[in-house]
């Protein structure tokens, strides 16, 4: 990815993150490698699990400790209400935002 890429990447991640795990529960190596199967293919795995700190620390969502056939048990995050609440937030404002940027393109007002 483009440099600028990958700082526009950077204040919509957390929101990317969410949504994904608004589908189903998962652990950091898991939503790393499906983001990549879904072409962000420059994410670091340590930017993924700083980020699920990150929003563990800050409530929105839970986690599971499960047994791993190798090594220690993993993380398992899921969203719960409070993230869910933010991630229809974040896509409110991804809605308004690709809007304006949409007419700007356009070169309307």
């Amino acid at each position: 990815m483009g440099k600028q890429v990958t700082e526009m990447l950077k204040g919509t991640l957390e929101g990317i993150v969410l949504a994904t795990l608004s589908g189903r529960p998962a652990y950091g190596y898991e939503i790393t490698a499906w983001l990549r199967d879904q072409g962000f293919s420059d994410i670091a795995e340590g930017t993924i699990y700083a980020l699920l700190v990150r929003i563990e620390r800050r409530g929105l969502v839970d986690v599971e400790k499960v047994p791993s056939e190798k090594g220690p048990p993993r993380k398992v995050y899921s969203l719960n209400a409070q993230g869910q609440e933010y991630l229809e937030e974040f896509w409110r404002t991804w809605s308004f935002l690709a809007e304006r940027l949409e007419q700007l393109r356009e070169g309307g007002r």
